[in-house]
């Protein structure tokens, strides 16, 4: 087990001040149904303030509430479902996951979650992955890329890898991290187990990241850091990006606690994650 050291996120990409628009990361997000409109925009948000330019795919009635929003997002692009390939291929990193159905078909206009996300991850299998939410609790772990990042809270990670024991089971953190080491490894990927204690391992490494509150608990916090990990992993290796990002997420949220205590929503960690990140930087 290796301890987290806050040094390691000075190897993180710092854009060159002579750098071009585009220069500085360009990444895609797959989210969002009927449904569930805020998760496939949390994302976004913290994206679009890390990286040059986000393509966001979304159902229709998603896609207008950001084109409506479109002031704030000047370095985003609207894709329509038919149109994603073309843009996936011009990404440097892929969320998918995010406020997807669980269920095919959840609501009219709905994608099938499973089949979207099998067929772009067989087909792109090459591309920088980040596979959250909907994604994770409905495709099959054979489909999972090299060096995909996986960002899975306790109950979509049991059932990611059809676990017969639950986490909650286990006697020690210690031995969490080894079953997600495990999965790391056999799946040749990152997984980043969300918790009151974030395990990321990418088979051979293992860090427990400590931090954060019971504020963090509200919903969208979680895609929150799914976006930060992927406007990270655009310009970063994988396993530096999912321990950086959890690291940075934990820190917003202690700091937004010292502020407000338990008071803070998905919005207020979007906003308070630049400010942490140049603090630490």
């Amino acid at each position: 087990m290796n301890k987290f050291d806050p040094e390691i996120l000075k190897k993180l990409y710092i854009p060159p001040p002579d750098s071009h628009k585009g220069e500085n990361g360009k990444v895609m997000i797959i989210a969002g149904s009927e449904l569930f409109h805020s998760a496939s925009l949390w994302p976004l948000v913290i994206a679009s303030r890390i990286v040059d330019m986000v393509f966001f795919s979304s159902v229709p009635t998603n896609n207008e509430i950001v084109k409506e929003q479109k002031k704030e997002f000047r370095n985003g692009i609207i894709v329509p479902r038919e149109k994603i390939e073309d843009y996936i291929k011009e990404a440097d990193c892929i969320l998918i996951g995010p406020g997807l159905p669980r269920k095919n078909g959840e609501e009219e206009g709905d994608d099938d979650t499973k089949e979207l996300t099998e067929n772009l991850l067989k087909k792109y299998p090459k591309k920088r992955w980040v596979i959250d939410g909907g994604s994770l609790q409905t495709i099959s772990p054979e489909f999972i890329p090299q060096n995909a990042i996986l960002t899975p809270h306790r109950k979509e990670f049991e059932k990611l890898f059809n676990l017969k024991t639950q986490i909650s089971k286990l006697k020690s953190t210690s031995e969490t991290s080894k079953l997600v080491q495990e999965k790391a490894k056999e799946f040749n990927c990152i997984v980043l187990l969300k918790g009151p204690v974030d395990i990321v391992s990418d088979g051979s490494k293992t860090v427990e990241i400590e931090g954060g509150n019971a504020g963090m608990t509200k919903g969208g916090t979680g895609d929150v850091l799914a976006g930060l990990v992927t406007a990270l992993y655009s310009k970063n290796e994988s396993f530096l990006s999912a321990v950086a990002g959890s690291f940075i997420n934990k820190k917003a949220g202690d700091s937004l606690f010292k502020k407000v205590g338990y008071y803070f929503n998905a919005s207020d960690l979007a906003n308070e994650i630049p400010l942490v990140m140049e603090s630490l930087i």
